[in-house]
Formats: C-alpha cells, sequence, structure tokens
C-alpha cells in the first residue's frame, strides 16, 4: 500500500479532485484550473496580500463544490441532460430574450408537445422561485463541504456567494457592490471568462466579460481584466499542456498547505458527499458503503492502515458518477443500451479522477474494478478471478449489500435478509465467498450488540 507524504500539498489534491467538478458541470477538462489560472492573475494585478491570494486561490478550484446538489432537480423540472443544460446555462445572459430562448431550448426537449409545453410554462411562471431554490442549494451546499475540508470562512463565503452580481440581481442572497466578498467577483469573472473563451474563443471571452461590466460583475475589475487580456502568455497559458503545474505554481509560497493522512480522511468523507448529492437514490451511499466496508475489513482481520485506506476507496469509488447525467441516474425505467453503456463508463472516470493523486493510486483500481465480477460478467473490462484484488472484492461486496438495501429509481429497498440471500446466491461465482461470508458474520454480530 502506498504511503502519503508528509509534504503533499492540498493544492494538488484539490487541483487533481477539481476535474470532478468539472465533470458534473459538464465543462471541458480543466475548467476548475484554467478559472484559477485567471482568477489568481487578477487578483496579483488588484495587490491582494498573500493571505487574501491564498482564499482566493482555494474559491477558484473550489467554486462548483455545491454544484452536484442541483442535478436531480435540473433534471426533474427541465426534463433534461443536466450537464449540458449546466454547459448552456453558463452561456447565457439573463437578458429576457436570452432567457427565453434558453428555457425553450432547453426544457423537455425529448418529451411529448403536451409534456413541454406544461414544463415551460411552469417554468415561466415560476422561474423566480425555482432560480432561488436551485441557487441556494448550490452556493449553501458548496460552503458547507468547503467547511468540512477546513478552509476558513473566507473560502467558504467565497464559494457561497459565488453567483451575486455587482448591481444586486444574482443569488442567492441579492448582495451588491462591496458587500459581495473579492474572491466571490474575481472567481465570476473568472469563469464567465473561461466558459466563453473554450467554446468561441478570446475575442468572445473579452466581449461577453466588457458586456457584464456594471451588471454582473465589478467594472474595476474589469478593467483589470482587460489590462491582463492584451498579454498573449496570459492566454497561451490557458491551453498549455504544463497548465496544472504552472497553477500549483500560483498558490502563495507564505501560507502553503499541506495534507497529513488525517486531512486524506476529512477530503474523502468531503467528496463523497459531493458524489452523494447528485442523486436523491445516493443519500449517504458512500458513507455506508464506507461503513459496510469496514465492517468486512475489520472482520478478515486486516491491519488498520488497509481499513482506513478501504474506507477512503469506498467513499470515493463512485466518484465518477458526477460524470453521468441524472437523466439516466435516475431513469425509473429500464436503461436502454446507450444509457447503460454511458453508466458504466463511471468507473473509467473514477479511476481518471483519482489516479491524478498519488496518495490515491490504491484507491484508483479499486475504484476502477469495483463492478468486476469473478466469472467475467462485470465492467468497464470484463476483469475474471484473480486479476481482482481483495481489497476490490471487499468494497464491491459493500456497495452491492448497500444498493439492495436501499432505495433505486426502479425498485424499493430490500429487507437485509432478502439483500444477503441474493448476495449469497452470487458467493463463489461472480462474488467472493470469504467477503461474503465476512459481511455476514459482521451483520450478524451487529444485529446482536444492536437487540
Amino acid at each position: 500500500m502506498s504511503v502519503v507524504s508528509p509534504v503533499l500539498r492540498v493544492a494538488d489534491l484539490i487541483g487533481a479532485l477539481s476535474h470532478a467538478l468539472d465533470l458534473t458541470e459538464g465543462q471541458p477538462e480543466g475548467h476548475a484550473l484554467r478559472v484559477c489560472w485567471i482568477g489568481m492573475h487578477l487578483g496579483h494585478s488588484i495587490g491582494l496580500t498573500q493571505e487574501e491570494l491564498s482564499h482566493l486561490y482555494y474559491v477558484l478550484l473550489l467554486k462548483d463544490l455545491g454544484c452536484s446538489s442541483t442535478a436531480a432537480r435540473v433534471c426533474e423540472l427541465y426534463l433534461t441532460d443536466d450537464r449540458q443544460f449546466k454547459r448552456d446555462f453558463k452561456l447565457m445572459n439573463d437578458s429576457l430574450p436570452a432567457v427565453l430562448r434558453f428555457v425553450l431550448k432547453n426544457t423537455a426537449t425529448g418529451a411529448s408537445a403536451l409534456t413541454r409545453i406544461g414544463s415551460v410554462v411552469n417554468i415561466l411562471v415560476n422561474g423566480k422561485q425555482i432560480a432561488k431554490e436551485l441557487f441556494e442549494a448550490r452556493c449553501y451546499r458548496g460552503a458547507d463541504i468547503a467547511r468540512q475540508m477546513r478552509f476558513p470562512d473566507e473560502v467558504c463565503k467565497g464559494v457561497s456567494h459565488l453567483d451575486e452580481h455587482w448591481d444586486g440581481s444574482g443569488k442567492p442572497d441579492g448582495l451588491s457592490g462591496r458587500a459581495i466578498p473579492v474572491e466571490s467577483q474575481v472567481a465570476l469573472l473568472a469563469q464567465v471568462a473561461d466558459v466563453f473563451f473554450m467554446v468561441h474563443g478570446r475575442s468572445a471571452a473579452i466581449r461577453e466579460v466588457t458586456e457584464r461590466s456594471t451588471t454582473w460583475l465589478d467594472p474595476s475589475l474589469v478593467d483589470v481584466f482587460l489590462s491582463l487580456s492584451d498579454d498573449d502568455a496570459f492566454w497561451a497559458g490557458l491551453t498549455s499542456p504544463d497548465l496544472k503545474a504552472n497553477v500549483l505554481a500560483l498558490e502563495p509560497e507564505e501560507v502553503l498547505r499541506t495534507a497529513d493522512e488525517n486531512y486524506l480522511d476529512d477530503v474523502a468523507l468531503a467528496f463523497a458527499k459531493v458524489i452523494d448529492a447528485k442523486s436523491p437514490f445516493t443519500g449517504g451511499h458512500s458513507e455506508r458503503v464506507a461503513d459496510y466496508t469496514g465492517l468486512i475489513a475489520l472482520e478478515m482481520g486486516l491491519p488498520l492502515p488497509t481499513r482506513r485506506m478501504l474506507r477512503r476507496a469506498a467513499l470515493l469509488h463512485d466518484i465518477g458518477k458526477l460524470g453521468i447525467s441524472n437523466s439516466i441516474l435516475d431513469k425509473p425505467d429500464k436503461l436502454t443500451e446507450e444509457e447503460f453503456n454511458a453508466v458504466k463508463q463511471h468507473p473509467v472516470y473514477s479511476h481518471d479522477i483519482l489516479s491524478r493523486v498519488d496518495a490515491f493510486n490504491d484507491i484508483s483500481e479499486i475504484a476502477l474494478n469495483h463492478h468486476e465480477k469473478l466469472d467475467g460478467s462485470g465492467y468497464p473490462r470484463g476483469l475474471r478471478g484473480i486479476d481482482i484484488s481483495m481489497h476490490t472484492r471487499i468494497v464491491t461486496i459493500a456497495d452491492i449489500f448497500d444498493a439492495l438495501t436501499a432505495d433505486r429509481p426502479y425498485r424499493g429497498a430490500l429487507p437485509m435478509i432478502d439483500a444477503l440471500a441474493i448476495i449469497r446466491n452470487q458467493k463463489g461465482t461472480k462474488l467472493d465467498s470469504l467477503c461474503v461470508s465476512a459481511l455476514s458474520r459482521a451483520l450478524g454480530k451487529r444485529e446482536r450488540r444492536a437487540a
């Protein structure tokens, strides 16, 4: 098992995991890193102190921490792909014609005419309340998770007020002018610039930021951005293959944050909450899988360091689901072949995200393989037998048991005895015998203790 270096930087860890937030927002890979590049150049230009720059740095990387909490509601209200919706939403200004075009384009496009009309009318009539609800969920949830990751109030408030506008028309609290944290204002400008740069190029980014001056954005901050925009190297940095390393170098040296084993545990738990907020059917799933994993591992006599690693793996095994639309994850009917193929990519996404963190190399392999079966019938690689590690087999059993005993879009939760019967029926064929037996014994002991 890999050992965490005592000099692991929090910036390295958060920068890698920010890819998961890019996925759930439907943004091109590296969005948070590019926003950080833009925002830190702005922060230096306006003369922020080292401590303020440190706060800004993490607001820029963590601005989308709460974004998964709106995914299911977006699908429910707009009857559409939440990732496509969010991607298009960031390209919209708030003029009435633009809002109308956006609603018509992105609401129930694949539904019947009657359903589509009903959805559009509901959104147009209740638009303000819907927007308030979505922004509150996103902003407040993001701030709460930042707090769990031990970030100071300045970072949490920066995340919470990302969507406030200079003229007071933003959300969630309608702040205006200097009442908006400077970190939030810088992050919003940087977000607008990157979104339009990646879709339409440099000129579009400059134009869009300029047009939002005095409404969305602080005009003095826009002026600073415009002075930066004359520098070709500033724009070249956004597409540099060394973007991640360059962004790491932007963290203020005087206040570098480092991570120890306990902090890795906190980050894993915090991102588990991001993952589980994606769907109403997965609330608490990752933490319960971590608990069942712990029960199995303890019953099997595994040492504490291994159990700790397995807990992190269980908490983060589904992080790739942030890249799957809720229109698929929450679908109550049988998935089409195309939809199921999309679901089968989530372990690949999980591996891609977690393998960016050296300290998570072990758990990235577990996340990749947690849907594999001993007989080769699993996914994404169809591994068989000895190709599946014992650590992976433990998390697999825990994941299946929780899925069976929790509500799902297509069925209600099963009683524990029925779930165990289903798992035992696959013992030795699809699922590891030792792990199944360990889970049965551990659950039995827990029930006896509870009694």
